[in-house]
């Protein structure tokens, strides 16, 4: 399934900032803005039916900050097979209180993503003078074990009401103030921390989100980088063959736990996420938790079987996840920690060493790293009694080590026991005096391992970037590779890590987030011409405790033409900002907006979710940076705020950015590295492809000419206070005149309410519907939805790729009324607002996530009445769009994974370009008034439906609706809009049914995708047929199931719910629901675990809501070798339901983690927008308040028959079954390129989109 989602987000603009750390980063390939700071493109894969299984999608810790922080952890993760939740991004904050790991790095792609929420919840305007520093009583920590007293954080008396530090003028008064400065942070007061006699730690944190759940993680403190000469990979080995050689890991199948396990440079976590009690258990799952975690990291069994089958996984995930991303992040981190083991010690290992190791050779590794002393244990969740937790800990892991244990090393105090070994001890200016690198072939006996571990972690030397160190400078490093398809370059500059526990260390923290925010707008809002220089440049200064320095990384994207232009404008910026600084209004704007956004995280502290609040924990103990909690850090936040002034913020600032705006000189820090990542060939229009050149030299000539270019300072811009003024607003009402009218016209009420739910449904005089909620889970937040029918599906012959590439072309824009897209994107940064746009094969959709204060709901409201009424369309924007669609068709050849998926979805959907990517050749024939209308056609009043989710009052709500929805001019047009030609699946044809597609590369990988016709999500088939008609016809209970087992285990309550199931318009979603997680297991069972053909496969349903039809994939990676046999195996697993019937574990299982899956989600606002989504759309005339009402009894009414009946209509049959194998290496035989037809060439059409976005080194999830 392929979307267009383009996100204004006002993140990158209160750009995350790390514990010193000030990281603005966009995630995806294409900045252009619309609605906020700065938005991104996100376009789906051709084929969506794969989300990334066995990664754990988590959104971020409140303190945290991005809803998708793509963080870079070079590491192996590896999950048990469960389907992944898409959790809501609740808690997805701007604050200055946290360290993050530091992002991937690398060329940007164009990456696959479906209406990603990726907005900030953010705080009403803080009565906070700038200039002023007010009295805060900030409360003291409670104290853990072995841990300081907290000083007291109490602005001291003298000191009031004072403007800046340059005012302090008695001599008294300013010794007052450097003595506030250097207070220690609050630690948090409900974390409890302690350590076993053995030497293991422990950190307990009481958390009640999700209620009645936990986690429990076992933090090893060793990784690849411990490892010798001859055991690259093996920290990864023991980490797959401990977890899943685990029985009584296996014990907690089927009880609503999920586990998981990743190694990277430096630590092995074994993690465990579950309930506190299930039905089925005999008292407190904590114990069985514990005693599974025990055995997983103290007493694995390395039995040869378990190697074998570990060792087969692991090289098969070796050839998977060397993608081109992965190869071009090898490369950024073996320039940025060439003079290191970081740059050579990648946590996959080596393929020949891999292959070598015995049972034997694992174990010693083991016996030399994994005791007690050498390991960490975090506890999260819904937690009492603290004793009880410490009671258990003791007993189950108080005597493991202690029969081998020599002494142990001295706990370290200060910070906590986690600082000493974790986090460098290192003093800025200094390169030397660290603790040196083991020698190979160093290993002593285990017992002297055991008695001391690496005060440093990890324990590499860096050579700093620090001023006045220049030397002489390394050229750039150049890799080309034919697989890539743009220009990217980044510069890196490497200094020791700052930690945060004083509050002049926070101050600093602040003032670096001001500065660089500032940065990345400008930079961002001169994306504008038709022909850009660049297509992203990015600014991100973090912290990496896997790594153990701070990073601050300058990445140019841009198309190969454009290279040096693009490079000449990034540094041209970065000296504008560092020379002239930020502007008064600009500091007044993003601590404003800082300060909101702290204060919301300090209303929401009671709705963190405990592995949000685990994750912030361990980085910031790596790092050894004071853990505070929310409100704490929203205390200390405003206790500094005041002492701001705009010299010392463009002081600090500026020093961020000198290695790349005083390059060359002496004084500078030099440049960690600068590393191009670059094609071999490019596409020039008329000619075609021909050879990319570039040398190291052109790219100095490129940087040195963005220093000697003419710079000029800011200027000012002025931002609207509201979009739409009382005047106006008065005028609407009085030409419009709003008013509800009946949502039913049976019972002629204006207002449904729902006391289940709390929905409230209304329909507006101009026809608009409208479905809100009232919900305190987020305080003071809101989001709002709008969706449009038609979507991609509406495009016509003759205007292909019309929608989407005009949903592109309005955001490309972003304008509205006689606002600039400049002074739009201010007034969402004022008022806090994020909002993203999208089309998709069955809708246009609009989402927006809101503040309740300072009018944040009625500033959202005025935005889409702009939007719907006054949308401006550009011929530039338009360009833009075609170009970056243009550019994204021709980087389809250059993935193994897009142009697979691209072949069989061509082959599967009879051609259908309403499922793939626009052509060159329908990018050509489109024109800017096509695509405006095949966009605002949809957006007719009868043919809408908006959504509101939120901690806004009743009369706040209706009042905006009534204004701003209600004054939208009727247009009426559903029919028409919702017209689509129709849709049908390819018949039985012998050369398509069975593709294949070859890529020509220097390494092998493999990857394959087989899918087959599929009802929609209420029962519709692409044959015409009403399926639920006739299953509501079918008998109770069938051959599948033993009547009389059935009819001893149910009641009668039971079985009527099972009749309901059967007539209810769900009964498809919730069987096939069930039966894609039946398939998901017994794939993993048989393919990956039994067989060894795969490292990676799933089973996904797409099930439509409009349209008639829907389908099913299965993915799966190999090599060359096996991935034909994995194919038949994926094959036969799905074909064999009914010869190895599904067993009531089975499904007891599904329903278990659906059901866990919904309780985790249900206080999320974005989740309930899903669940109110169509709810009065007039396109789905089957949803209605009873799909949300019944969910939870439906699921427990699904018998084992009913999720039969649904697999009989899966068509998969070797008729209706399509598959597409893809093959790279260097012997692969015909060239994908065959496989896309290219059509002419279209003059004035240029690449604009990077190839990627940054992999991560770490290894793939085991499942």
């Amino acid at each position: 399934m392929q979307t267009s989602s383009v996100v204004f987000n006002t993140k990158p603009v209160l750009a995350q900032i790390h514990a010193n750390n000030c990281y603005i980063e966009s995630r995806d390939s294409s900045k252009c803005r619309y609605f906020a700071a700065n938005f991104r493109v996100q376009s789906k894969k051709p084929i969506s039916w794969r989300p990334q299984r066995g990664r754990l999608s988590r959104p971020s810790h409140p303190v945290l900050l991005s809803s998708k922080a793509t963080r870079r952890r070079y590491s192996s993760q590896l999950n048990e097979l469960i389907p992944q939740s898409r959790l809501a991004d609740k808690c997805q904050q701007v604050t200055c209180f946290h360290s993050s790991k530091r992002k991937r790095i690398g060329v940007n792609r164009f990456t696959s993503g479906f209406f990603v929420d990726k907005s900030t919840f953010h705080l009403p305007k803080h009565k906070l003078d700038n200039a002023n520093v007010r009295q805060v009583d900030v409360p003291h920590a409670t104290v853990g074990p072995e841990e300081p007293h907290a000083a007291s954080t109490t602005w001291p008396d003298g000191i009031m009401e004072k403007e800046g530090l340059d005012l302090l003028d008695s001599e008294v008064e300013r010794k007052e103030f450097e003595n506030f400065l250097r207070f220690e942070l609050p630690s948090h007061p409900k974390l409890h921390r302690g350590q076993l006699k053995n030497g293991l730690r422990y950190l307990i944190l009481p958390n009640k989100v999700p209620p009645n759940r936990f986690e429990a993680h076992m933090e090893v403190h060793v990784g690849s980088i411990d490892e010798e000469d001859d055991e690259q990979g093996i920290a990864h080995m023991i980490e797959h063959v401990a977890f899943l050689g685990s029985k009584k890991r296996e014990k907690l199948l089927g009880t609503g736990a999920r586990s998981n396990a990743y190694t990277d440079f430096h630590h092995t976590v074994f993690h465990i996420h579950s309930p506190t009690s299930t039905k089925d258990s005999e008292g407190d799952l904590l114990p069985v938790v514990l005693d599974a975690l025990n055995e997983i990291a103290f007493h694995p069994k390395f039995l040869t079987s378990r190697v074998e089958k570990e060792r087969r996984a692991i090289l098969s995930e070796l050839q998977m996840m060397n993608t081109i991303e992965y190869r071009v992040d090898c490369q950024l981190l073996q320039h940025l920690h060439s003079e290191n083991k970081l740059s050579k010690r990648f946590p996959i290992g080596l393929e020949e060493q891999i292959k070598k190791w015995d049972a034997d050779k694992i174990r010693k590794f083991h016996e030399r790293w994994y005791f007690p002393a050498n390991a960490t244990l975090y506890i999260v969740g819904d937690i009492d009694d603290i004793s009880k937790m410490v009671n258990h800990i003791e007993a189950v892991f108080g005597q493991t080590g202690m029969e081998s244990e020599v002494a142990a090393a001295p706990t370290p105090s200060a910070f906590g026991a986690m600082a000493s070994f974790l986090v460098p001890k290192l003093s800025v200016g200094l390169a030397s005096g660290l603790s040196q690198e083991r020698l190979p072939n160093s290993v002593e006996p285990s017992k002297n391992f055991r008695k001391e571990r690496h005060a440093v972690r990890p324990p590499v030397q860096h050579n700093w970037s620090l001023p006045g160190s220049y030397t002489d400078a390394k050229l750039p490093q150049i890799f080309q590779h034919e697989l890539l398809q743009n220009f990217a370059i980044n510069m890196f500059c490497k200094i020791p890590v700052n930690k945060v526990r004083t509050y002049g260390d926070l101050r600093n923290v602040l003032m670096k987030r001001i500065f660089l925010s500032a940065l990345h707008f400008r930079i961002n809002t001169r994306y504008q011409s038709s022909n850009p220089p660049f297509t992203s440049v990015e600014l991100d200064h973090s912290d990496s405790g896997r790594e153990g320095c701070t990073v601050t990384t300058l990445t140019v994207n841009a198309e190969p033409q454009n290279w040096q232009n693009a490079i000449k404008v990034a540094v041209l910026e970065v000296r504008r900002l560092k020379e002239f600084g930020v502007t008064n209004g600009e500091l007044a704007r993003y601590l404003d907006a800082l300060l909101k956004d702290s204060e919301q995280l300090a209303a929401m502290i009671d709705n963190v979710s405990s592995v949000d609040n685990l994750d912030f924990i361990m980085e910031s103990d790596a790092l050894g940076h004071t853990v505070m909690d929310q409100r704490q850090g929203h205390e200390s936040l405003v206790a500094v705020a005041g002492t701001v002034t705009l010299e010392e913020v463009n002081s600090v600032g500026a020093e961020v950015l000198e290695f790349i705006s005083d390059y060359g000189k002496p004084s500078a820090p030099h440049p960690a590295a600068i590393v191009a990542c670059v094609p071999k060939k490019v596409h020039i229009d008329g000619i075609g492809e021909a050879d990319f050149k570039i040398e190291p030299e052109e790219i100095v000539d490129a940087i040195e000419a963005g220093l000697k270019e003419p710079i000029e300072a800011e200027p000012e811009l002025e931002i609207p206070k509201e979009l739409i003024s009382s005047e106006q607003l008065q005028e609407l009402r009085l030409k419009q005149n709003p008013s509800f009218i009946p949502v039913n016209q049976e019972k002629k009420t204006t207002k449904l309410y729902d006391e289940d739910t709390g929905i409230v449904q209304r329909r507006l005089s101009n026809g608009i519907p409208v479905n809100y909620k009232i919900s305190k889970s987020e305080a003071n937040s809101g989001v709002m939805r709008l969706i449009v029918g038609g979507g991609r599906a509406a495009e016509t012959a003759e205007a292909k790729g019309a929608v989407i590439v005009g949903v592109r072309t309005l955001s490309e824009g972003g304008r509205v009324g006689n606002f600039s897209r400049e002074q739009v994107e201010l007034f969402c940064v004022n008022h806090l607002i994020n909002c993203s746009l999208e089309s998709t094969e069955e809708f246009i959709c609009m989402e927006f996530r809101f503040t309740l204060r300072d009018d944040g709901m009625r500033a959202a409201f005025q935005l889409l009445h702009m939007v719907l009424e006054h949308s401006v369309w550009l011929d530039d924007a338009f360009d833009r769009a075609k170009q970056l669609y243009l550019s994204y068709y021709r980087s389809i050849p250059k993935s193994l994974e897009r142009s697979t998926a691209h072949k069989l979805m061509l082959a599967m959907l009879d051609g259908d370009e309403r499922f793939v990517e626009p052509t060159p050749n329908s990018l050509q024939q489109l024109t800017l008034e096509q695509v405006k209308d095949a966009v605002m056609n949809q957006f007719v009043s009868d043919n809408m439906e908006v959504s509101i989710v939120g901690d806004f009052s009743e009369e706040d709500i209706e009042s905006c609706i009534l204004e701003y929805l209600g004054t939208v001019r009727e247009r009426r047009g559903s029919e028409r809009a919702q017209k689509y030609s129709p849709i049908i699946f390819r018949p039985y044809t012998a050369d398509l049914q069975h593709q294949q597609v070859f890529l020509k590369d220097t390494d092998e990988r493999a990857c394959a995708y087989v899918a087959g016709p599929a009802p929609n999500r209420w029962g519709f088939t692409f044959e015409g047929k009403n399926l639920l008609e006739s299953v509501s016809n079918v008998p109770a209970f069938g051959e599948h199931q033993n009547f009389e087992e059935q009819t001893g285990r149910l009641d009668i309550t039971e079985k009527e719910l099972q009749g309901k199931l059967r007539a209810h318009p769900l009964f498809f979603a919730i069987t096939m629901g069930l039966l894609q997680e039946i398939v998901n297991s017994r794939l993993f069972t048989t393919v990956r675990d039994s067989l060894g053909l795969t490292y990676d496969v799933s089973f996904e349903l797409n099930l439509f809501d409009r349209l008639n039809l829907g389908w099913y994939v299965i993915s799966v990676t190999s090599t060359p070798g096996k991935v034909h046999k994995a194919v038949d195996a994926c094959k036969n697993v799905l074909r064999g339901l009914h010869s190895n019937q599904i067993s009531p574990r089975e499904l007891d299982r599904a329903r278990r983690t659906l059901l866990m899956r919904h309780e985790a989600e249900i206080k999320s606002n974005a989740y309930w927008l899903g669940l109110m989504a169509h709810l009065q759309a007039t396109s789905v005339p089957r949803k209605d308040i009873s799909c949300i009402k019944d969910l939870i009894s439906l699921y427990e009414a699904a018998t084992i028959e009913d999720v039969y009946l649904a697999y009989e209509h899966l068509k998969i049959d070797e008729n209706s079954l399509f598959s597409c194998i893809g093959v790279a290496g260097s012997q692969a035989g015909e060239a994908v390129t065959a496989s896309i037809v290219e059509e002419e060439s279209v003059d004035g059409l240029h690449n604009v989109i990077p190839v990627g976005r940054g992999s991560s080194t770490m290894t793939r999830p085991t499942t």
